[in-house]
C-alpha cells in the first residue's frame, strides 16, 4: 500500500495540487502551459492487467489533462499532455533491471524537443492534446529521428501504452 500510495501522490495528487498552485502566476503568463507527461486514455484491458496501480496513476495524470484543459480554457491557459513512442533511456531504467537495455531506447531529447514545440505553440489554441513525442516533432517539420536513438540502427522498445 504503501507504493500505491506513493504512486497516487506523486502521480495524480502532485498533478493536480502543481496545476492548481500555478494558476494564479499562469493566468499573469504571456503564454501559459501546463504540460503533463502521461498517455493517452485508452481503456483498453491490456494496459491495466499487468499492473493496474501504474495504469490507473499515470491515467489519473492524464484525467486532470482532459479536464483541465476544459475548464482552463476560458482562461487562456492549454493543458496537454506528452508521452514517448519508445523507451527513453533515463534512470528510471535501472528499476527495469535487464528486461531494458539503453541501445533500444532513444535519448531524453526526444522529449525535451518535443516538449518544447508543444510549448511554444499559442496556448489559446492548443489544448487538450495528448501527443507522442514523434508526432509532436512532426509538427515541428522534424522527421529524420535517428539522432535521438542511444545506438542507431538499434532496435526501439515501444514504451507502455503506445
Amino acid at each position: 500500500m504503501k507504493r500505491f500510495d506513493l504512486m497516487f501522490g506523486v502521480n495524480v495528487r502532485g498533478t493536480f495540487v502543481c496545476s492548481q498552485a500555478a494558476l494564479p502566476y499562469l493566468d499573469k503568463a504571456d503564454n501559459p502551459h501546463i504540460l503533463n507527461l502521461s498517455p493517452p486514455l485508452n481503456m483498453d484491458p491490456k494496459w491495466f492487467a499487468p499492473h493496474v496501480a501504474y495504469t490507473m496513476a499515470k491515467y489519473g495524470m492524464s484525467q486532470c489533462v482532459l479536464g483541465m484543459a476544459e475548464e482552463f480554457k476560458p482562461r487562456g491557459i492549454a493543458v496537454n499532455a506528452l508521452w514517448p513512442r519508445t523507451v527513453i533511456a533515463t534512470a528510471a531504467l535501472a528499476m527495469l533491471g535487464d528486461a531494458v537495455k539503453p541501445e533500444n531506447c532513444r535519448k531524453p531529447e526526444i522529449m525535451a524537443d518535443a516538449a518544447h514545440w508543444m510549448l511554444t505553440q499559442k496556448a489559446s489554441e492548443f489544448t487538450g492534446h495528448f501527443m507522442i513525442d514523434d508526432e509532436a516533432l512532426a509538427h515541428a517539420g522534424i522527421d529524420d529521428l535517428s539522432g535521438y536513438a542511444v545506438k542507431p540502427g538499434a532496435p526501439l522498445l515501444p514504451d507502455l501504452f503506445i
